[in-house]
């Protein structure tokens, strides 16, 4: 916020979760008066319903660009999913798009055989997905019966953009982990306290 004020910046959301209308205190969106304040891009701009995915950012976070570049400001890109930097800055891979039906078949599956499946098909997959994210697991699974090739040989693939956005200034931004778990517990404390269990629950 302070840099997009003094920058004569507008913030570019590269957060999967804050595209969902609804979904405003648990992923921690910017209130009304912070996005009044500074102007915001790609929040709310899709129910809870709606597939939202990679190529639908590049292509909206593109058009964000071209209207804050045309009105003499700059776009500051804050967040959130690594995908989706990738996919701007880089391209996307070859990945297939979803199969609701087969999907809705794997959801419908016990998670541990998802995940013995994964580690038979996909064994560099298996060793560095998050075995906790039932998501990721699936989506990893979805490519591999779709393409019959291993999820990690085509992540690894990306094609590269036609014309590569240049991010001009890229940062990362640590914190020491003592900092950062009490940070953490703090703002869920508050989330709680401003009702998550209502909005969870809506």
């Amino acid at each position: 916020m302070l840099l997009a004020e003094q920058l004569n910046g507008e913030i570019i959301s590269v957060d999967s979760m804050q595209v969902y209308r609804g979904l405003d205190i648990g992923t921690a969106k910017p209130s009304a008066a912070e996005r009044v304040r500074v102007p915001h891009h790609l929040l709310d701009i899709c129910d809870l319903h709606e597939a939202f995915d990679a190529a639908q950012f590049i292509r909206l976070a593109q058009s964000a660009v071209t209207g804050i570049q045309a009105r003499g400001r700059l776009p500051i890109f804050c967040g959130g999913t690594g995908l989706y930097f990738k996919a701007f800055l880089s391209g996307l891979g070859e990945a297939p798009p979803t199969d609701p039906a087969l999907r809705a078949e794997m959801e419908a599956a016990p998670f541990e055989t998802l995940l013995r499946e994964l580690h038979e098909r996909d064994p560099a997959a298996y060793a560095r997905i998050d075995k906790q994210n039932p998501r990721r697991v699936i989506r990893a699974l979805e490519v591999i019966r779709l393409t019959d090739k291993p999820f990690s040989a085509q992540r690894a693939e990306w094609k590269s953009a036609p014309e590569k956005p240049d991010p001009g200034n890229f940062f990362c931004l640590t914190r020491p982990a003592a900092d950062l778990h009490a940070r953490i517990n703090v703002r869920v404390d508050q989330m709680f306290q401003r009702g998550l269990v209502a909005e969870t629950e809506q």
